[in-house]
């Protein structure tokens, strides 16, 4: 398994694992993060995951894996959109599906959507037990890449997709100078304003920068074990839709 740069970005600087530091970041930022998460995205999140879920609609799919489900924004959606017989979300953070459990009976799909705490390098579900996996804004955050990637990989379906988005830096330099500006200057003081832990926010940023992009990111997938990579960019190119294929 290769190494890349986010797996060495941690939110803090003595912590232990990667591991360790992402379930505890999350668990201290579950209440908030919902909030956060429209903030910094100035609310396109939702626009984002909208469009992952319409390039889902042609697959059809009935079992699906939200990975780093979170407080399980996608799950939900996935359920609401696909009718799917079954979306299991999985996360390190015990906490932030906590609070997707909540959103999950307020909308009465507690029949449809359930919450397992799991490493995404190391799957408890069975080979093939599943038609689609999402990832939305999680991949920078597994503790091994190519690892997770290919545990996804595993668990899918031989005709099974894989459903990404990433957070990216943009690659146009018009793009990019806007991007570095909001990171830079505007993240900062949202995150003292509104969080409460601003090293969770710091993190943010250096997670994004340092991700594999565009073409690496394809030849990663493909080494994992999927056969095509299609890739989209959203809002000034500062959201990448990766959609892979067995």
């Amino acid at each position: 398994m290769s190494d890349f740069k986010c797996e060495k970005v941690l939110p803090y600087a003595d912590g232990g694992s990667k591991t360790k530091q992402i379930t505890e970041m999350f668990d201290h930022i579950a209440g908030q993060y919902d909030r956060m998460n429209r903030l910094m995205s100035l609310g396109q999140d939702r626009t984002w995951r909208r469009r992952a879920i319409e390039a889902l609609c042609a697959y059809y799919p009935k079992r699906v894996m939200d990975v780093a489900t979170g407080t399980g924004d996608f799950a939900i959606a996935v359920a609401e959109r696909l009718k799917p017989e079954r979306v299991l979300g999985v996360d390190l953070s015990a906490e932030m599906m906590n609070v997707g459990r909540k959103k999950v009976a307020e909308r009465g799909l507690s029949g449809v959507v359930s919450f397992e705490q799991g490493d995404s390098t190391l799957l408890r579900q069975e080979d093939a037990s599943f038609d689609a996996v999402t990832v939305a804004f999680g991949v920078r955050n597994f503790s091994g890449i190519e690892k997770g990637l290919s545990e996804i990989s595993r668990v899918l379906t031989s005709n099974g997709v894989l459903v990404i988005l990433e957070m990216t830096e943009p690659s146009n330099p018009m793009y990019r100078l806007g991007y570095k500006i909001y990171t830079k200057l505007c993240l900062p003081v949202m995150a003292r304003l509104f969080a409460k832990d601003l090293k969770a926010y710091d993190y943010l940023p250096a997670s994004i920068q340092a991700f594999p992009k565009d073409d690496e990111m394809r030849q990663i997938l493909k080494k994992c074990g999927f056969q095509s990579v299609e890739i989209n960019k959203f809002t000034m190119q500062t959201c990448s839709l990766y959609l892979a294929c067995k």
